[in-house]
């Protein structure tokens, strides 16, 4: 049997991040009916992470991939994810998939969110967007946004530039000045987050100066498909694992 996909979210006091993620699980779902998805939180939502490794075990499931539900490798990959999995029922083999970010994929899907808020690629090369993720004390989080916003950038947009909603420089609202400032005929805000909140909700507000705001990239279908492609990667290689051991 294949392992079982479970989905790890942030978990949030604001109903619509849950009702994201569970959109978003949804989707993946559909698209693959041959694998078992769950959703686990780590804070404020219920089920708990611990709670569905419990059950799952319980059940007799062995094998089981995590997959954070982040865009990059900061402190909740890095060390929140990991210690509630060690403290897992010691029967689970248990696989922890990369983050979702960065993929091309990630990019056609802020690319779709900007079109659906009334861009057309004709306005490429004329609009500067603004690339706003959460933001992160962890540098390497900081690092991958950069490139990102540069990359994104080669696909044919006017200027990127990266901001960020807490724990880091630019703001939002810095960024859409600065893309002013630069002669961009439009400026847009791209959010390079997962689901509705609080920090989505301040790049929101940091957006008011621009021309065009996208929404989250929620239950994207590119978004399911990168999920898909990193438990495909960390089942395979815990699969390659069981048979060379054996």
């Amino acid at each position: 049997m294949k392992p079982v996909l479970l989905v790890i979210a942030h978990g949030s006091r604001d109903p619509r991040h849950a009702a994201t993620v569970h959109a978003l699980v949804r989707r993946v779902r559909s698209l693959r009916p041959d694998v078992r998805v769950e959703t686990g939180f780590l804070d404020f939502n219920i089920p708990s992470v611990q709670g569905v490794l419990e059950s799952l075990a319980a059940e007799g499931v062995r094998d089981v991939v995590a997959l954070p539900l982040l865009l990059t490798r900061a402190f909740h990959a890095k060390a929140d994810i990991p210690a509630v999995l060690r403290d897992a029922p010691p029967q689970l083999r248990i696989r922890q998939a990369e983050v979702l970010g960065p993929s091309p994929l990630l990019l056609s899907a802020l690319d779709r969110r900007l079109y659906q808020a009334g861009l057309t690629p004709a306005d490429k090369s004329s609009t500067g967007v603004v690339l706003a993720s959460a933001g992160s004390t962890d540098p390497e989080a900081i690092a991958v946004i950069a490139d990102i916003a540069r990359e994104w950038r080669h696909t044919g947009w006017c200027a990127v530039r990266p901001a960020f909603a807490s724990a880091a420089l630019p703001r939002t609202e810095d960024a859409v000045r600065e893309l002013r400032a630069l002669g961009c005929a439009k400026v847009a805000v791209a959010p390079y987050v997962l689901a509705p909140g609080f920090l989505p909700d301040r790049i929101a507000r940091g957006a008011a100066e621009a021309d065009v705001l996208a929404e989250v990239l929620g239950p994207a279908p590119e978004v399911a498909r990168v999920l898909l492609r990193r438990y495909d990667t960390a089942a395979a290689r815990g699969l390659l694992r069981l048979t060379v051991s054996a």
